[in-house]
């Protein structure tokens, strides 16, 4: 079953899917900055587009394009600025 998820009043949308592979979301971001958290370990795959990531106890931002992924650790927050309409992949890991 699919679940469509929406946040920052529309500017973020996702699409959940479970599977056997895993637990997995696809979605989108509007130009905008966002601040998130994750009671999970992920990995974030840029699809197009680009997203500028500041991570817990990072120092700075890091860019990443198009076919570069970051991993985000579990119980954590996570800024992301973007800067054009961006889609991206996140695997979820228990």
């Amino acid at each position: 079953m699919l679940q469509v998820n929406e946040y920052f009043e529309g500017k973020v949308k996702s699409i959940a899917l479970n599977n056997q592979e895993g637990r997995f979301t696809v979605g989108v971001l509007d130009i905008g900055e966002y601040t998130f958290s994750t009671s999970q370990a992920e990995e974030m795959s840029v699809v197009t587009g680009s997203m500028q990531v500041l991570l817990d106890g990072d120092p700075a931002y890091r860019t990443f394009h198009q076919g570069q992924s970051f991993n985000v650790p579990a119980a954590s927050e996570f800024q992301v600025k973007v800067e054009v309409q961006t889609a991206y992949l996140c695997r979820y890991f228990d």
